[in-house]
């Protein structure tokens, strides 16, 4: 992207561009900025394959707050003597972050209600009486399985992403 013209426009002042596929001749720079930071951020959910269970997937939204991350955290111990118990950390991003439990590709529906880890019929199939952690143990089956599910979720939720600095010489 090297069309740009690098003059500093003031507040109001329509922007040159040739080739900046996101700005628009007709809106000032101002009118610009408001349109982008209007615009709710919200990532794509994701399907997730349970290993050990033959076409069962797992779709999740991994738009996850820090508020949300804090109290997970605590719930699984982080603020305790003995620390954070990553399998019980792992078991909270994967339940609260579950949107339905799929077959085949077909969401599982119940009474109408995309089927979860809290559902009732999931908790009486694995034999567990709370859905985390052992309602997530008991559907997983192989507790490395849990843990990497997690990390797919938080890398999907933007944790570990990286951000690239930008020179304002080159408009890149």
């Amino acid at each position: 992207m090297s069309d740009y013209e690098f003059e500093q426009p003031g507040l109001g002042e329509s922007t040159k561009k040739t080739s900046d596929p996101y700005q628009d001749d007709e809106k000032t720079v101002l009118e610009q900025l408001k349109e982008r930071l209007t615009r709710k951020i919200e990532r794509p959910e994701i399907e997730v394959e349970v290993p050990e269970r033959k076409g069962v997937t797992v779709r999740f939204s991994p738009n996850i707050t820090h508020h949300q991350m804090r109290a997970w955290r605590k719930k699984a111990g982080d603020s305790t003597k003995a620390g954070m118990d990553p399998l019980k950390f792992a078991c909270e991003v994967i339940g609260q972050t579950c949107m339905a439990i799929l077959v085949d590709g077909v969401p599982v529906t119940e009474d109408g209600n995309n089927v979860t880890f809290a559902s009732d019929s999931i908790l009486e199939w694995v034999g567990a009486s709370r859905p985390i952690p052992d309602g997530i143990r008991s559907f997983y089956g192989v507790d490395p399985h849990i843990e990497a599910v997690a990390v797919t979720i938080m890398e999907k939720s933007g944790y570990g992403d990286d951000v690239e600095e930008v020179d304002p010489t080159t408009g890149s």
